[in-house]
This record gives structure tokens, C-alpha cells and sequence, in this order.
């Protein structure tokens, strides 16, 4: 099933660094922003993840909850983790079961090769489990900034 904004999001549960798990249920009452972004350690993921952590207190603020989300395993996020003090949660979406629901598996040219990739996006789930925003296939500069905006616009319209 696809997610569509204006809809709640289809039923999905998932393990996320600190023994977290993390369902389309279980943050009803908290406005989620989920960042699927290709692969730990690589340049422009780790620029993206410093970016939500150096916002992370405005996102608290405006009443959000921050998940990465990539197809690595747990080891590797919670070095990730650990390497950036990034003070959110990473979801090890090793299946990927959330990167296919959310639609962001993509076929990509790499080295002339097609290999099927991860495409940077990012959404926006109100309280309410319903999709609010969605940013696909975006470039990081800005991009932590363009969210908070949303988020804040949508406390704001609480």
C-alpha cells in the first residue's frame, strides 16, 4: 500500500537504536518526522544527520520526534550513533519493508551500473498518524530547515 499525504500511514513496526520499536501507533499524540536517507557514514548522509541533530532541540520544541531511517543493520547505526552524538533514534529497516511502503527504493546509475538505491526523503506524520508533508528525492542543503518550517506551521495550526 502506498502512502499518500492527507492519509494515515499504512500499519508498519520496526527496531530502532536504543531498543526503541517504533509502529504506526506508537507515537500517536506526537508529530513524527522520518528521514530515509541511503547509507550510514557516506558524505551526504552524515551531513544530513548532523543537520537534524543540530536542529533536534527546535524539532523538540515543536513538538517532534526524529527517526533516521536506512537499510544498514543496528551495529552499524549504532556506531553511526554514537560517531555523530546524534540524539535521535535510527531505524534499521534491514528488509526494507518501510523504504518499500514509503517508495523511496529506486533504480540508480552508479559507476554506469544500475543498482537499486535509497532515495533521500523525508515525511512529515502529524499526531493524528496521518501524512502531512512529504519531500522527495531532495538535496540536503536547507532541507532540515524546509521541515522545521513545516513542523512549526503545523503546531502552530493545532
Amino acid at each position: 500500500m502506498a502512502i499518500v499525504v492527507n492519509k494515515p500511514i499504512p500499519e508498519f513496526d520496526a527496531n530502532a537504536t536504543g531498543g526503541i520499536k517504533v509502529s504506526n501507533t506508537s507515537h500517536l499524540g506526537h508529530v513524527l518526522v522520518m528521514y530515509f536517507y541511503p547509507k550510514d557514514n557516506t558524505p551526504g548522509c552524515t551531513t544530513e544527520a548532523m543537520q537534524f541533530r543540530d536542529h533536534y532541540k527546535d524539532f523538540e520544541k515543536a513538538g517532534a520526534t526524529v527517526f533516521g531511517v536506512s537499510r544498514d543493520n543496528m551495529k552499524s547505526h549504532d556506531e553511526f550513533k554514537a560517531k555523530l552524538e546524534l540524539p535521535f533514534e535510527l531505524i534499521a529497516d534491514t528488509e526494507e519493508k518501510m523504504c518499500h511502503m514509503f517508495g523511496v527504493v529506486k533504480n540508480k546509475i552508479m559507476y554506469g551500473k544500475k543498482v537499486k538505491g535509497i532515495e533521500r526523503s523525508t515525511f512529515l506524520i502529524g499526531a493524528d498518524g496521518i501524512l502531512k508533508a512529504e519531500w522527495r528525492g531532495l538535496k540536503v542543503p536547507g532541507h532540515v530547515e524546509d521541515v522545521l518550517k513545516a513542523v512549526k506551521a503545523l503546531k502552530k495550526a493545532a
